[in-house]
């Protein structure tokens, strides 16, 4: 298990790099880690949850399509800033909405946690094994050059992102594509993951306090995963000091 220092340390070194601002001075970011988590597949309490998302992304989009579901739209236009084409590769928030109807993937506690709490709250969350990660968080417009652990016809390969590109790093590669398109292998969530970190993205019009609210309500859920569950997140946004919380 982590020691808690160390958990905090980890956060203190995630990064935002300014030219990421200079793309979406609006950009805020809540990385949240947690330790001493019990692991396991989906369970009942995963499934009702996830069928509560499924069931509110349904009734946002008898309202509206998906691309037009405000902080979806603030998502495409963040893409297409650094030259994806939204309509192909969608961020994690529309893609789940848009898999609401035929019903959303189970596949861990974890998982199907962070899942069901991004439709709930309209925030794309990517969920990382932070055991796996070798240095802290980083996100940064990609070189081109970074390596990209992934998988493409069922087999695993190393792919490379687009310079100028918006990616999730550490010091052995990209561990999310795209700001918040596709995680890599290497450090993706499993049935066996203890300690573990989310990244909730935010754009206007979401406000601090939604982001707040959806930061709350995964560190709640969380606490349920173990009786040693410890959590500590750290809000960065343009111009702010680090600010963590547990």
């Amino acid at each position: 298990m982590p020691d808690a220092d160390l958990v905090r340390e980890f956060l203190a070194g995630g990064h935002v790099d300014a030219a990421v601002f200079a793309l979406r001075p609006d950009y805020r970011t809540m990385l949240l880690a947690a330790d001493g988590i019990v692991p396991g597949p989906s369970d009942e309490t995963s499934d009702a949850l996830l069928r509560a998302a499924e069931a509110a992304a349904c009734q946002a989009l008898r309202d509206e399509p998906a691309e037009q579901v405000p902080h979806v739209a603030a998502w495409r236009d963040a893409y297409r800033a650094f030259g994806a084409k939204p309509q192909r590769t969608r961020n994690s928030l529309e893609a789940l909405m848009r898999r609401a109807e035929s019903g959303l993937p189970r596949v861990n506690l974890l998982t199907d946690l962070y899942n069901a709490l991004s439709v709930l709250h309209q925030v794309p969350v990517g969920g990382e094994d932070l055991t796996c990660y070798t240095g802290a968080p980083r996100l940064v417009r990609a070189s081109g050059q970074e390596s990209f652990d992934t998988v493409a016809g069922g087999i695993a390969v190393i792919e490379h992102p687009d310079p100028g590109e918006v990616v999730w790093c550490d010091d052995a590669g990209v561990t999310c594509r795209r700001w918040n398109w596709r995680q890599a292998r290497r450090t993706q969530l499993s049935d066996c993951t203890t300690a573990a970190l989310f990244i909730l993205d935010a754009l206007d019009p979401m406000s601090d306090q939604a982001l707040e609210a959806a930061a709350e309500d995964l560190a709640a859920r969380l606490t349920r995963l173990g009786p040693t569950v410890r959590v500590a997140r750290r809000l960065i946004a343009a111009g702010t000091t680090p600010d963590e919380g547990d």
